[in-house]
């Protein structure tokens, strides 16, 4: 493998602006800005959604009415190619 042509691979924290939870976790990605972490500065990256505020994760998902949309279609196409 050829020397000095990957990226540094170092801990960067992630901070998700909706809910303001924050993620150690180690990234190629770096920042400018900083945050203190238990004692220790780490670049930050935020970030507008991430499992501790997607709808998904968090159970706040809407559930669409799919046995209603399958009716409508039926009765849409009832005929269709008879």
């Amino acid at each position: 493998m050829k020397t000095a042509i990957h990226p540094d691979y170092a801990p960067v924290v992630f901070r998700d602006l909706a809910s303001g939870a924050t993620f150690l976790t180690r990234s190629t990605v770096s920042s400018e800005k900083t945050i203190e972490l238990d004692g220790v500065t780490y670049p930050v990256i935020d970030v507008e959604i991430s499992s501790e505020s997607h709808p998904f994760y968090t159970g706040k998902q809407r559930i669409l009415d799919s046995a209603g949309r399958v009716e409508k279609f039926n009765t849409r196409y009832k005929g269709f190619g008879a």
